[in-house]
């Protein structure tokens, strides 16, 4: 068993709005290293029980000013207090054990000099998601364009060397991946992170495949932010 102890160079930030479903199944998830990491919740003005949930985990939140996740994950890490930073969704879940591969990671000197995503997973049967798995594996690793919902680690002096998050509603993730992408590589940590399939399931994928294309192909254009955040919940 990993000790926690060993994670005390690591803060893991989540930005949430009304994620009370979500946040006792990752918090779960976290508490294998949670007596001596710094776990941050940044919420964009949730009116469920999110922030009272964090409370209780006793987790640091920090109350934004915005309703804009691309801001409250800037806020997250200017609060961060060590020396990675752990990005996450907070409708992620994690596999028992998967600390181990961040640890190795961590405690490798060389590791700072690289950006880590996992492994994009969907926890449903249906083999339109193993296909879309395995489109998003390829997107990762060759196009060297993991996005927000396969988790970023990365060190503070990569994150900060690249610009950090941008104050984006939407694309936050590509916005600053494509930056660091400009000078270092991204790396797979091993391990998987699955995200809510309630969100792929409400619509077709492909359809949704090529609208979430066309609105990348929007924001590399120039595409006003808002709109292109209003395009994407519509």
């Amino acid at each position: 068993m990993v000790k926690s102890q060993k994670f005390s160079t690591i803060s893991i930030i989540i930005p949430t709005l009304n994620e009370a479903s979500h946040l006792p199944l990752l918090f779960a998830d976290l508490n294998s290293l949670r007596s001596n990491s710094d776990l941050i919740i940044v919420d964009g003005g949730s009116t469920d029980l999110t922030i009272s949930i964090a409370q209780i985990h006793r987790v640091n939140v920090i109350e934004s000013l915005e309703k804009n996740r691309g801001y409250q994950l800037s806020l997250g890490a200017s609060k961060a207090r060590r020396d990675w930073l752990l990005f996450l969704h907070a409708d992620s879940r994690l596999d028992p054990g998967w600390e181990k591969s961040v640890l190795k990671i961590i405690m490798n000197k060389k590791s700072k000099d690289f950006a880590w995503y996992f492994d994009f997973k969907i926890k449903n049967n249906n083999l339109e998601f193993r296909v879309l798995e395995l489109a998003v594996a390829l997107r990762s690793f060759f196009l060297q364009k993991p996005y927000g919902d396969q988790g970023l680690l990365i060190h503070k002096d990569l994150y900060y060397h690249s610009g950090g998050f941008s104050c984006l509603k939407i694309m936050e993730d590509l916005d600053l991946i494509t930056r660091v992408t400009k000078t270092n590589e991204v790396k797979r940590i091993r391990e998987n992170l699955y995200t809510d399939d309630k969100k792929w399931a409400k619509s077709n994928i492909i359809k949704r495949a090529v609208k979430n294309s066309k609105l990348r192909k929007k924001w590399r254009q120039g595409y006003n932010n808002d709109r292109l955040s209003e395009e994407y919940y519509s």
